[in-house]
């Protein structure tokens, strides 16, 4: 009989396969990826006897110099830009915050109070967990070269992923970094990227608060990162990828500036099939603190300046445009739904102009490196009015228990952002003309690319939900829902 629960002897042997896991990883490792040590002097040479002077010896050929701007472009002994450097451990930190604690409080005053404590437990647990597997081996797949849809295992365990190189003790501060970011180190590079793969896992936990198992929540995410995240990070970003953008041999060019496919549609549709596949939840309360909502969507709003300028990789005029564009349509998007929900209820809430500001943030995120300040503006309106609907008119219709909203926000305002940036794509911002600009042909590429996105996500975490749900099942009891999760499955209250 397969087991529905797991025993405290199952939990033991999960965390020491964790642990032999780690061990095993230790002769992986070679010298290859350590400091070479410094070289003694050699004694000096006994003179030659006297004779006729030999050839002189050709030059050894020197180390080839770091050039991104060449075609295939050089990067090796590369020295990395400060100002670069400097703006993307900033942005990478920014993005970290919008987990950890940002969606933790946005989510956490949204649920019933007896289910805080496991709605804060799970956006940071995801954020230990999706860290783990990065060091392992999804950074390697999602953003290393491979094939065209997923990537290699060169950087397994962030081998040779040295930024700083020494020699003859004297350190050089060269490495080679990643083709994605040729002017940062590529930790630096790899750590930003990590903060996407974070919040997009966590953001899939607004579809399915208050009901899911916390561990099958964890085998749920994790394998989730691997077979789901990991590809489609790699279609539209990796360097080899099939819809990348910058990449001459793709088979479609998708615009995707900082995550519109990649994380909002990708988190928006794994939580709807989630929400699916685990059932309404027995009873629904409004939302329990909207202080901690509201601190909560203002930390994701400042954050998310890291996520969309960041995504520029460099302290320029691109970075520059991003951050201004976000700002407009997130204000916009905001005041937008302020309005809609104040005209259709009659009353203008905390918790609608915060999930407004949210969605004008989704929205603007494929679109934030390739249009200007009036395209961001009517990016903001469509994402205040579409979003709302699909929170409200949509969810009623089908019927679903998006518990957050993290389909209607996320999903439909990452798909609306997606789909406007092959309309308002500005070719002196980001290289691309848009349908505006006499290019409808990119508008059909965001919606072939939006498509094989929510397609293989749907399929895929299907796949993934229903093994989960044979082997240990994924949701609570009944009567562990009535008392809540948080002293249940965590033995803590919020008092």
């Amino acid at each position: 009989m397969i087991a529905k629960k797991l025993s405290r002897a199952g939990l033991l042997a999960l965390a020491g396969a964790f642990v032999l896991a780690i061990a095993l990883s230790v002769p992986t490792f070679h010298s290859s990826h350590a400091q070479a040590p410094a070289t003694q002097a050699a004694p000096p040479a006994a003179p030659p006897p006297p004779a006729a002077a030999p050839p002189a010896a050709p030059a050894p050929a020197a180390p080839p110099a770091c050039d991104g701007t060449a075609n295939p472009p050089v990067l090796e002994n590369c020295t990395p830009n400060s100002g670069d450097t400097a703006w993307m451990l900033t942005s990478m930190a920014i993005v970290l915050m919008m987990t950890i604690p940002g969606l933790a409080l946005f989510y956490g005053g949204m649920v019933r109070k007896k289910n805080v404590g496991d709605t804060v437990m799970t956006s940071f647990a995801i954020t230990c967990l999706i860290s783990i597997l990065w060091l392992f081996f999804t950074y390697s797949l999602a953003f290393r070269a491979g094939t065209p849809f997923i990537g290699g295992f060169d950087r397994a365990f962030l081998q040779g992923i040295v930024s700083n190189t020494f020699r003859d003790g004297v350190g050089l501060n060269i490495g080679n970094p990643n083709p994605l970011a040729p002017t940062i180190p590529e930790t630096v590079y790899s750590m930003f990227q990590l903060t996407f793969a974070i919040i997009t896992a966590a953001l899939i936990a607004g579809s399915f608060a208050e009901r899911m198992k916390f561990s099958a929540m964890l085998w749920f995410i994790g394998l989730w990162a691997i077979f789901v995240y990991s590809p489609i990070a790699h279609w539209v970003w990796g360097p080899d990828g099939v819809f990348n953008s910058a990449n001459d041999k793709a088979w479609l060019h998708v615009l995707d500036f900082a995550g519109g496919t990649v994380v909002h549609v990708n988190s928006g549709t794994a939580g709807l099939m989630a929400a699916l596949m685990l059932g309404k939840r027995k009873d629904t309360a409004p939302a329990h603190n909207m202080v901690l909502t509201l601190i909560g969507a203002s930390l994701l709003w400042v954050g998310w300046f890291g996520f969309n300028a960041g995504s520029a990789v460099s302290a320029g005029m691109q970075a520059g445009m991003a951050m201004a564009v976000t700002h407009i349509a997130t204000a916009t998007a905001g005041f937008t739904w302020m309005l809609v929900e104040w005209a259709m209820r009659g009353k203008p809430t905390v918790i609608g102009i915060c999930s407004g500001a949210v969605a004008g943030l989704v929205a603007i995120t494929p679109a934030s490196g390739f249009v200007g300040p009036i395209g961001a503006l009517c990016i903001g309106v469509a994402a205040g009015v579409v979003c709302y609907w699909g929170c409200t008119g949509l969810k009623h219709t089908f019927g679903y228990d998006d518990a957050l909203d993290a389909f209607g926000v996320h999903a439909v305002g990452g798909a609306s952002g997606a789909l406007l940036t092959g309309v308002f794509a500005v070719a002196a911002y980001g290289g691309t003309s848009g349908l505006i600009e006499g290019n409808p042909g990119q508008l059909v590429s965001q919606a072939i690319g939006v498509a094989c996105v929510f397609v293989y996500d749907v399929v895929v975490t299907l796949i993934i939900l229903k093994i989960i749900d044979l082997v240990i099942g994924l949701r609570v009891s009944e009567e562990i829902e009535r008392e809540g999760l948080d002293v249940a499955l965590h033995g803590e209250t919020v008092q």
